[in-house]
Protein backbone atom coordinates (compact mmCIF):
# COMPACT_ATOMS: atom_id res chain seq x y z
CA UNK A 1 0.00 0.00 0.00
CA UNK A 2 1.16 3.50 -0.99
CA UNK A 3 1.94 5.39 2.22
CA UNK A 4 0.40 8.96 1.96
CA UNK A 5 3.02 12.26 3.74
CA UNK A 6 1.64 15.36 4.10
CA UNK A 7 3.40 17.93 1.80
CA UNK A 8 5.53 19.95 3.41
CA UNK A 9 4.07 23.36 2.80
CA UNK A 10 0.33 21.90 3.45
CA UNK A 11 1.94 20.97 7.07
CA UNK A 12 3.47 24.65 7.34
CA UNK A 13 -0.03 25.56 6.62
CA UNK A 14 -1.48 23.84 9.03
CA UNK A 15 1.11 24.70 12.00
CA UNK A 16 0.38 28.27 10.96
CA UNK A 17 -3.66 28.31 11.54
CA UNK A 18 -3.69 26.49 14.37
CA UNK A 19 -3.53 28.66 17.21
CA UNK A 20 -6.01 30.82 15.58
CA UNK A 21 -8.91 28.24 15.48
CA UNK A 22 -10.53 29.68 18.50
CA UNK A 23 -14.00 27.95 18.66
CA UNK A 24 -16.96 30.16 17.69
CA UNK A 25 -19.07 31.89 20.54
CA UNK A 26 -20.20 35.50 20.66
CA UNK A 27 -17.33 37.00 19.12
CA UNK A 28 -15.10 35.83 16.52
CA UNK A 29 -11.70 34.11 16.81
CA UNK A 30 -10.84 34.66 13.23
CA UNK A 31 -10.19 38.11 13.17
CA UNK A 32 -9.19 40.86 15.95
CA UNK A 33 -11.62 43.74 17.11
CA UNK A 34 -8.88 46.03 14.97
CA UNK A 35 -9.91 44.38 11.79
CA UNK A 36 -13.65 45.19 12.42
CA UNK A 37 -12.78 48.58 13.85
CA UNK A 38 -10.94 49.74 10.43
CA UNK A 39 -14.35 48.32 8.61
CA UNK A 40 -16.29 50.36 10.24
CA UNK A 41 -14.16 53.45 10.41
CA UNK A 42 -13.82 53.26 6.42
CA UNK A 43 -18.41 52.83 6.49
CA UNK A 44 -17.92 56.11 8.49
CA UNK A 45 -15.26 58.08 6.55
CA UNK A 46 -17.93 57.38 3.51
CA UNK A 47 -20.89 58.63 5.58
CA UNK A 48 -20.28 61.45 6.28
CA UNK A 49 -21.83 63.48 9.10
CA UNK A 50 -24.84 60.62 8.53
CA UNK A 51 -26.04 57.91 10.81
CA UNK A 52 -26.04 54.24 9.81
CA UNK A 53 -27.81 51.29 10.94
CA UNK A 54 -27.80 47.67 9.97
CA UNK A 55 -29.65 44.46 11.26
CA UNK A 56 -27.82 41.44 12.57
CA UNK A 57 -29.72 38.15 11.56
CA UNK A 58 -32.18 36.33 13.67
CA UNK A 59 -31.90 33.01 15.31
CA UNK A 60 -32.37 29.84 12.54
CA UNK A 61 -35.40 27.90 12.25
CA UNK A 62 -33.51 24.64 13.32
CA UNK A 63 -31.38 23.22 16.33
CA UNK A 64 -28.31 24.43 13.99
CA UNK A 65 -25.66 26.56 14.63
CA UNK A 66 -26.06 30.69 15.10
CA UNK A 67 -24.26 32.02 11.93
CA UNK A 68 -23.74 35.92 11.12
CA UNK A 69 -25.58 37.60 8.30
CA UNK A 70 -21.99 38.56 6.07
CA UNK A 71 -22.48 42.31 6.23
CA UNK A 72 -23.32 42.59 10.07
CA UNK A 73 -20.18 39.94 10.24
CA UNK A 74 -18.04 42.28 8.37
CA UNK A 75 -18.93 45.75 10.61
CA UNK A 76 -18.93 43.70 14.20
CA UNK A 77 -17.60 40.32 14.12
CA UNK A 78 -20.33 39.85 16.75
CA UNK A 79 -22.21 36.33 16.84
CA UNK A 80 -25.19 36.71 18.51
CA UNK A 81 -29.17 36.87 16.86
CA UNK A 82 -31.04 40.30 16.25
CA UNK A 83 -28.37 42.64 16.91
CA UNK A 84 -28.21 46.26 15.42
CA UNK A 85 -25.55 48.28 14.93
CA UNK A 86 -25.86 52.33 14.94
CA UNK A 87 -22.67 54.19 12.92
CA UNK A 88 -22.86 57.91 13.91
CA UNK A 89 -20.54 59.51 11.27
CA UNK A 90 -20.77 62.67 13.33
CA UNK A 91 -19.46 61.24 16.15
CA UNK A 92 -17.63 58.26 14.44
CA UNK A 93 -18.87 56.05 17.17
CA UNK A 94 -20.27 52.43 16.96
CA UNK A 95 -22.93 51.16 19.28
CA UNK A 96 -24.17 47.99 19.13
CA UNK A 97 -27.78 46.83 20.88
CA UNK A 98 -28.48 43.37 21.97
CA UNK A 99 -30.93 41.38 23.66
CA UNK A 100 -29.83 42.12 27.38
CA UNK A 101 -30.29 38.38 28.29
CA UNK A 102 -28.49 36.97 26.01
CA UNK A 103 -29.71 33.85 23.61
CA UNK A 104 -30.79 30.88 25.44
CA UNK A 105 -27.75 31.13 27.53
CA UNK A 106 -28.45 28.21 29.60
CA UNK A 107 -29.07 25.74 26.54
CA UNK A 108 -26.51 27.30 24.27
CA UNK A 109 -23.73 28.52 26.41
CA UNK A 110 -21.91 31.73 27.03
CA UNK A 111 -23.90 34.80 25.64
CA UNK A 112 -22.61 38.53 24.84
CA UNK A 113 -24.21 40.57 27.64
CA UNK A 114 -24.53 44.66 27.21
CA UNK A 115 -22.26 46.39 29.24
CA UNK A 116 -18.84 47.35 29.26
CA UNK A 117 -17.28 44.22 29.14
CA UNK A 118 -18.92 43.97 26.21
CA UNK A 119 -17.60 46.66 24.40
CA UNK A 120 -14.52 45.64 25.40
CA UNK A 121 -14.23 42.26 23.68
CA UNK A 122 -15.80 43.51 20.55
CA UNK A 123 -13.69 46.98 20.31
CA UNK A 124 -17.22 48.65 20.04
CA UNK A 125 -17.89 51.77 21.99
CA UNK A 126 -20.91 50.95 23.76
CA UNK A 127 -22.93 47.88 24.10
CA UNK A 128 -26.68 48.45 25.20
CA UNK A 129 -29.32 46.68 25.67
CA UNK A 130 -31.48 46.98 22.04
CA UNK A 131 -34.66 48.11 24.23
CA UNK A 132 -32.42 51.74 24.15
CA UNK A 133 -32.69 51.67 20.23
CA UNK A 134 -35.83 53.02 20.24
CA UNK A 135 -34.90 56.36 22.00
CA UNK A 136 -31.52 56.62 19.58
CA UNK A 137 -33.97 56.44 16.70
CA UNK A 138 -36.11 59.31 18.09
CA UNK A 139 -33.43 61.40 18.71
CA UNK A 140 -32.62 60.67 14.99
CA UNK A 141 -35.73 61.60 14.08
CA UNK A 142 -35.35 64.96 15.73
CA UNK A 143 -31.96 65.51 14.43
CA UNK A 144 -32.57 65.62 10.93
CA UNK A 145 -29.29 64.35 9.30
CA UNK A 146 -29.50 61.55 6.28
CA UNK A 147 -29.68 58.27 7.41
CA UNK A 148 -28.67 54.64 5.89
CA UNK A 149 -30.33 51.72 6.15
CA UNK A 150 -28.37 48.22 5.24
CA UNK A 151 -31.54 47.00 3.22
CA UNK A 152 -30.43 43.61 1.07
CA UNK A 153 -31.53 40.17 2.60
CA UNK A 154 -29.30 38.54 5.27
CA UNK A 155 -26.77 36.22 3.76
CA UNK A 156 -25.69 33.91 6.42
CA UNK A 157 -23.99 30.51 5.00
CA UNK A 158 -24.08 28.66 1.72
CA UNK A 159 -25.02 31.11 -0.49
CA UNK A 160 -24.99 34.99 -1.38
CA UNK A 161 -27.31 38.08 -1.86
CA UNK A 162 -28.95 37.18 -4.89
CA UNK A 163 -30.14 34.40 -3.94
CA UNK A 164 -31.04 35.93 -0.26
CA UNK A 165 -32.58 38.80 -2.45
CA UNK A 166 -34.42 36.30 -4.72
CA UNK A 167 -36.34 35.09 -2.39
CA UNK A 168 -37.65 37.46 -0.24
CA UNK A 169 -38.54 38.73 -3.31
CA UNK A 170 -40.66 35.79 -4.66
CA UNK A 171 -41.97 35.28 -1.05
CA UNK A 172 -43.64 39.43 -1.61
CA UNK A 173 -44.69 38.39 -5.00
CA UNK A 174 -46.41 34.90 -3.86
CA UNK A 175 -50.33 35.18 -3.89
CA UNK A 176 -50.64 32.98 -1.32
CA UNK A 177 -48.07 34.73 0.75
CA UNK A 178 -47.08 38.21 0.39
CA UNK A 179 -44.97 38.94 3.34
CA UNK A 180 -42.99 42.41 3.89
CA UNK A 181 -39.01 41.32 3.39
CA UNK A 182 -37.58 41.84 6.63
CA UNK A 183 -36.22 45.43 5.31
CA UNK A 184 -39.09 46.68 4.65
CA UNK A 185 -40.86 45.70 8.26
CA UNK A 186 -37.54 47.10 9.90
CA UNK A 187 -37.91 50.64 7.51
CA UNK A 188 -41.59 50.77 9.10
CA UNK A 189 -40.70 50.72 12.67
CA UNK A 190 -37.74 52.77 12.34
CA UNK A 191 -40.06 55.97 10.93
CA UNK A 192 -42.72 54.90 13.38
CA UNK A 193 -39.83 55.31 16.37
CA UNK A 194 -38.37 58.56 14.87
CA UNK A 195 -41.96 59.71 14.62
CA UNK A 196 -41.86 60.99 10.85
CA UNK A 197 -43.67 58.92 8.56
CA UNK A 198 -41.62 60.77 5.58
CA UNK A 199 -37.99 59.96 7.27
CA UNK A 200 -35.82 59.03 4.32
CA UNK A 201 -33.72 56.22 3.94
CA UNK A 202 -30.64 55.59 1.76
CA UNK A 203 -29.09 52.14 0.77
CA UNK A 204 -26.20 51.50 2.86
CA UNK A 205 -25.01 48.28 1.06
CA UNK A 206 -23.24 49.99 -1.81
CA UNK A 207 -20.74 51.71 0.40
CA UNK A 208 -20.25 48.45 2.26
CA UNK A 209 -19.55 46.47 -0.92
CA UNK A 210 -17.13 48.79 -1.97
CA UNK A 211 -15.20 48.20 0.88
CA UNK A 212 -15.60 44.83 1.17
CA UNK A 213 -14.57 44.51 -2.53
CA UNK A 214 -10.73 45.23 -1.70
CA UNK A 215 -9.94 42.69 1.26
CA UNK A 216 -7.36 43.06 4.17
CA UNK A 217 -4.29 41.25 4.75
CA UNK A 218 -5.99 39.66 7.64
CA UNK A 219 -8.93 38.37 5.26
CA UNK A 220 -6.94 36.99 2.65
CA UNK A 221 -4.86 34.79 5.48
CA UNK A 222 -9.00 33.25 6.07
CA UNK A 223 -9.29 33.21 2.21
CA UNK A 224 -5.72 31.57 1.71
CA UNK A 225 -7.44 29.03 4.38
CA UNK A 226 -10.35 28.45 3.08
CA UNK A 227 -8.73 27.49 -0.53
CA UNK A 228 -5.99 25.36 1.13
CA UNK A 229 -9.04 23.24 2.63
CA UNK A 230 -10.88 23.14 -0.56
CA UNK A 231 -7.62 22.02 -2.11
CA UNK A 232 -7.31 19.48 0.05
CA UNK A 233 -10.68 18.36 -0.36
CA UNK A 234 -10.80 18.23 -3.76
CA UNK A 235 -7.52 16.30 -3.67
CA UNK A 236 -8.96 13.51 -1.71
CA UNK A 237 -12.01 13.23 -3.68
CA UNK A 238 -9.48 12.33 -6.59
CA UNK A 239 -7.80 10.10 -4.38
CA UNK A 240 -11.16 7.81 -3.58
CA UNK A 241 -13.02 8.11 -7.62
CA UNK A 242 -13.03 5.06 -9.06
CA UNK A 243 -16.00 3.46 -11.11
CA UNK A 244 -19.07 1.86 -9.68
CA UNK A 245 -18.95 4.82 -6.57
CA UNK A 246 -21.95 7.12 -6.31
CA UNK A 247 -21.20 11.41 -6.63
CA UNK A 248 -21.97 12.02 -3.25
CA UNK A 249 -19.81 9.36 -1.77
CA UNK A 250 -16.89 11.99 -3.77
CA UNK A 251 -18.69 14.74 -1.85
CA UNK A 252 -18.96 12.90 1.63
CA UNK A 253 -14.77 12.78 1.71
CA UNK A 254 -14.52 16.53 0.72
CA UNK A 255 -16.82 17.00 3.62
CA UNK A 256 -14.59 15.17 6.28
CA UNK A 257 -11.45 17.11 4.75
CA UNK A 258 -13.74 19.93 5.42
CA UNK A 259 -14.85 19.53 8.71
CA UNK A 260 -11.69 18.02 10.02
CA UNK A 261 -9.74 21.21 9.24
CA UNK A 262 -12.23 23.38 11.27
CA UNK A 263 -14.85 24.48 8.68
CA UNK A 264 -18.20 25.69 9.79
CA UNK A 265 -19.75 24.44 6.74
CA UNK A 266 -19.90 24.34 3.11
CA UNK A 267 -19.58 27.39 0.96
CA UNK A 268 -22.26 26.26 -1.50
CA UNK A 269 -23.92 23.06 -2.52
CA UNK A 270 -21.64 20.46 -3.81
CA UNK A 271 -21.46 20.42 -7.72
CA UNK A 272 -20.18 16.80 -8.05
CA UNK A 273 -21.23 16.16 -11.72
CA UNK A 274 -20.19 12.91 -13.72
CA UNK A 275 -20.91 12.10 -17.49
CA UNK A 276 -23.70 13.69 -18.97
CA UNK A 277 -24.01 15.73 -15.58
CA UNK A 278 -20.68 17.77 -16.21
CA UNK A 279 -22.47 19.93 -18.92
CA UNK A 280 -25.05 21.71 -16.14
CA UNK A 281 -23.25 24.07 -14.30
CA UNK A 282 -24.95 23.80 -11.27
CA UNK A 283 -25.95 20.52 -10.96
CA UNK A 284 -25.68 19.06 -7.53
CA UNK A 285 -28.37 15.94 -7.25
CA UNK A 286 -24.89 14.18 -6.37
CA UNK A 287 -26.94 10.45 -7.47
CA UNK A 288 -25.19 9.39 -10.04
CA UNK A 289 -22.98 6.37 -10.48
CA UNK A 290 -19.49 6.95 -11.82
CA UNK A 291 -18.75 4.92 -14.75
CA UNK A 292 -15.61 4.14 -16.84
CA UNK A 293 -15.30 6.58 -19.04
CA UNK A 294 -16.56 9.45 -17.12
CA UNK A 295 -14.86 12.29 -16.22
CA UNK A 296 -15.68 14.28 -13.34
CA UNK A 297 -16.24 17.74 -12.40
CA UNK A 298 -15.60 18.48 -8.65
CA UNK A 299 -16.49 21.75 -7.38
CA UNK A 300 -16.67 22.35 -4.07
CA UNK A 301 -15.09 24.72 -1.09
CA UNK A 302 -16.00 25.01 2.75
CA UNK A 303 -17.22 28.11 4.56
CA UNK A 304 -14.52 28.73 6.74
CA UNK A 305 -14.19 31.45 10.08
CA UNK A 306 -16.87 33.12 8.01
CA UNK A 307 -14.92 33.37 4.48
CA UNK A 308 -15.13 31.09 1.33
CA UNK A 309 -13.17 29.84 -1.37
CA UNK A 310 -14.47 28.07 -4.74
CA UNK A 311 -12.40 26.01 -6.86
CA UNK A 312 -12.98 23.05 -9.77
CA UNK A 313 -11.18 19.94 -11.06
CA UNK A 314 -11.95 17.75 -13.73
CA UNK A 315 -10.64 14.14 -13.46
CA UNK A 316 -11.09 10.66 -15.01
CA UNK A 317 -12.95 8.11 -13.09
CA UNK A 318 -10.95 5.43 -14.23
CA UNK A 319 -7.50 7.23 -13.03
CA UNK A 320 -6.45 7.89 -16.65
CA UNK A 321 -7.48 10.35 -19.36
CA UNK A 322 -8.55 8.77 -22.51
CA UNK A 323 -7.06 9.72 -25.86
CA UNK A 324 -10.20 12.37 -26.42
CA UNK A 325 -10.45 13.05 -23.10
CA UNK A 326 -6.58 14.05 -22.79
CA UNK A 327 -7.39 16.23 -26.21
CA UNK A 328 -10.19 18.51 -24.84
CA UNK A 329 -8.39 18.68 -21.59
CA UNK A 330 -5.28 19.81 -22.77
CA UNK A 331 -6.25 22.42 -25.29
CA UNK A 332 -8.72 23.71 -22.50
CA UNK A 333 -6.02 24.19 -20.00
CA UNK A 334 -4.12 25.88 -22.56
CA UNK A 335 -6.58 28.51 -23.64
CA UNK A 336 -7.32 28.73 -19.56
CA UNK A 337 -4.05 29.74 -19.09
CA UNK A 338 -3.76 31.75 -21.51
CA UNK A 339 -6.69 33.49 -19.84
CA UNK A 340 -4.40 33.62 -16.41
CA UNK A 341 -1.47 35.04 -18.12
CA UNK A 342 -3.30 38.93 -18.41
CA UNK A 343 -4.50 39.17 -14.65
CA UNK A 344 -3.05 42.38 -14.22
CA UNK A 345 -4.45 45.27 -12.47
CA UNK A 346 -4.67 48.89 -13.52
CA UNK A 347 -5.56 47.92 -17.66
CA UNK A 348 -9.18 47.83 -18.86
CA UNK A 349 -10.71 44.33 -17.90
CA UNK A 350 -11.86 44.21 -21.68
CA UNK A 351 -8.50 44.70 -22.71
CA UNK A 352 -7.24 41.62 -21.00
CA UNK A 353 -9.76 39.07 -22.11
CA UNK A 354 -9.45 40.32 -25.57
CA UNK A 355 -5.58 39.89 -25.29
CA UNK A 356 -5.90 36.33 -23.68
CA UNK A 357 -8.63 35.52 -26.85
CA UNK A 358 -5.44 36.39 -29.07
CA UNK A 359 -3.69 33.96 -27.14
CA UNK A 360 -5.91 31.26 -27.00
CA UNK A 361 -6.11 31.40 -30.87
CA UNK A 362 -2.39 30.88 -30.87
CA UNK A 363 -2.84 27.57 -28.73
CA UNK A 364 -5.47 26.36 -31.24
CA UNK A 365 -3.45 26.57 -33.85
CA UNK A 366 0.06 24.83 -32.42
CA UNK A 367 -3.08 22.00 -31.79
CA UNK A 368 -3.16 19.31 -34.01
CA UNK A 369 -6.80 17.84 -33.46
CA UNK A 370 -8.61 14.51 -33.84
CA UNK A 371 -11.73 15.86 -33.15
CA UNK A 372 -13.36 18.24 -35.36
CA UNK A 373 -16.01 19.03 -32.95
CA UNK A 374 -13.64 19.88 -29.77
CA UNK A 375 -11.54 22.45 -32.79
CA UNK A 376 -14.37 23.80 -33.57
CA UNK A 377 -15.73 24.33 -30.08
CA UNK A 378 -12.41 25.59 -28.93
CA UNK A 379 -12.83 27.91 -31.76
CA UNK A 380 -15.59 29.43 -30.33
CA UNK A 381 -14.67 29.68 -26.96
CA UNK A 382 -11.69 31.49 -28.06
CA UNK A 383 -13.84 33.96 -30.47
CA UNK A 384 -15.87 34.74 -27.03
CA UNK A 385 -12.56 36.11 -25.32
CA UNK A 386 -11.04 37.67 -28.17
CA UNK A 387 -14.70 40.23 -28.91
CA UNK A 388 -15.23 40.31 -25.20
CA UNK A 389 -16.54 43.49 -23.96
CA UNK A 390 -16.63 42.19 -20.46
CA UNK A 391 -15.70 43.79 -17.13
CA UNK A 392 -14.22 40.93 -14.83
CA UNK A 393 -12.37 37.87 -15.20
CA UNK A 394 -15.05 35.74 -13.08
CA UNK A 395 -16.83 36.26 -9.85
CA UNK A 396 -15.43 38.12 -6.93
CA UNK A 397 -15.29 35.33 -3.29
CA UNK A 398 -14.86 36.46 0.51
CA UNK A 399 -17.97 36.50 2.62
CA UNK A 400 -20.44 35.31 0.36
CA UNK A 401 -18.93 32.63 -2.61
CA UNK A 402 -20.22 35.12 -5.21
CA UNK A 403 -19.13 38.38 -3.27
CA UNK A 404 -19.94 41.52 -3.83
CA UNK A 405 -17.46 43.48 -6.34
CA UNK A 406 -16.81 47.15 -7.52
CA UNK A 407 -19.43 47.40 -9.96
CA UNK A 408 -18.72 50.03 -12.91
CA UNK A 409 -17.19 52.76 -11.78
CA UNK A 410 -19.55 56.31 -11.61
CA UNK A 411 -17.69 58.52 -14.26
CA UNK A 412 -17.92 55.47 -16.97
CA UNK A 413 -14.40 55.22 -16.67
CA UNK A 414 -13.45 51.47 -17.90
CA UNK A 415 -13.07 48.82 -15.12
CA UNK A 416 -9.50 47.48 -14.13
CA UNK A 417 -8.64 44.95 -11.22
CA UNK A 418 -7.39 46.39 -8.21
CA UNK A 419 -4.72 44.85 -5.52
CA UNK A 420 -6.65 43.08 -2.94
CA UNK A 421 -9.20 41.52 -4.73
CA UNK A 422 -9.83 38.10 -4.75
CA UNK A 423 -12.08 36.52 -7.46
CA UNK A 424 -12.02 33.27 -9.34
CA UNK A 425 -12.33 32.12 -12.93
CA UNK A 426 -14.38 29.46 -14.36
CA UNK A 427 -14.88 29.42 -18.07
CA UNK A 428 -16.99 26.64 -19.27
CA UNK A 429 -16.61 25.01 -22.81
CA UNK A 430 -19.08 22.24 -23.84
CA UNK A 431 -18.69 20.02 -26.87
CA UNK A 432 -22.42 18.51 -27.09
CA UNK A 433 -21.34 16.31 -29.95
CA UNK A 434 -18.99 14.20 -28.32
CA UNK A 435 -21.10 14.96 -24.99
CA UNK A 436 -18.34 16.78 -23.12
CA UNK A 437 -18.04 19.90 -20.85
CA UNK A 438 -14.57 20.65 -19.18
CA UNK A 439 -14.70 23.76 -16.40
CA UNK A 440 -11.83 24.37 -14.32
CA UNK A 441 -11.55 27.04 -11.41
CA UNK A 442 -8.81 28.47 -9.53
CA UNK A 443 -9.03 31.34 -6.35
CA UNK A 444 -6.83 34.22 -7.85
CA UNK A 445 -5.20 37.46 -5.72
CA UNK A 446 -5.04 40.56 -7.47
CA UNK A 447 -1.22 41.57 -6.52
CA UNK A 448 0.67 44.97 -7.59
CA UNK A 449 2.21 43.69 -10.63
CA UNK A 450 -0.84 40.39 -11.59
CA UNK A 451 -1.93 37.95 -9.29
CA UNK A 452 -1.32 35.01 -7.28
CA UNK A 453 -3.21 31.67 -7.29
CA UNK A 454 -3.81 30.74 -4.07
CA UNK A 455 -5.17 26.89 -5.26
CA UNK A 456 -2.04 26.22 -7.44
CA UNK A 457 -1.27 23.46 -5.61
CA UNK A 458 -4.12 21.30 -6.25
CA UNK A 459 -3.21 19.46 -9.53
CA UNK A 460 -4.04 20.78 -12.60
CA UNK A 461 -1.67 18.66 -15.38
CA UNK A 462 -3.19 15.60 -16.33
CA UNK A 463 0.17 13.77 -15.27
CA UNK A 464 -0.04 15.47 -11.69
CA UNK A 465 -3.80 13.72 -12.09
CA UNK A 466 -3.09 11.09 -12.83
CA UNK A 467 -0.36 9.86 -9.75
CA UNK A 468 -2.93 11.54 -7.10
CA UNK A 469 -5.52 9.46 -8.79
CA UNK A 470 -2.95 6.32 -7.89
CA UNK A 471 -2.48 7.10 -4.13
CA UNK A 472 -5.33 5.17 -1.78
CA UNK A 473 -8.06 7.29 -0.88
CA UNK A 474 -9.92 6.83 2.47
CA UNK A 475 -11.99 3.86 1.67
CA UNK A 476 -8.86 1.80 0.52
CA UNK A 477 -6.95 3.25 3.79
CA UNK A 478 -9.77 2.02 5.77
CA UNK A 479 -10.19 -1.50 4.23
CA UNK A 480 -6.33 -2.24 4.91
CA UNK A 481 -6.93 -1.17 8.59
CA UNK A 482 -9.64 -3.68 9.33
Amino acid sequence: MVKRVLPVFLLAGLISVSARQIPQGVFTGALPPEEFAAHRAAVLQEIGDAVAIIQGAVEPRAELPFRQSAQFYYLTGVEVPRAILLLDGRDKTSTLYIDPAGFKVRAFGPSLTAGAEAAKVTGLDAVLPRDAFAAAVAAIGRDGRRVFVAAGSDVTGGGSRAEANGLEAATKRDPWDGRATRYEAFVDRLRAAAGRSDLALENLDPIVDRVRSVKSPREIAVIREATRIAGLGIMEAMREAEPGQFEYELQAVAEYVFKKYGAQGPAYFALVATGPNTVYSHYHKGTRKLAAGDLVQFDYAPDYQYYVSDVTRVFPATGKFSPVQRELYGIYLAMYRALMSEIRPGVPVRELLQAAGRKMDAAIQATTFRSAHIKAAAQRFADRYKNSQGTSFGHSIGLEVHDVGRGRPADGAPVTLVPGQVFTIEPALQVPEEGLAMRLEDALLVTPTGYENLSAFVPLEMAAIEKLMAEPGISALIKGRR
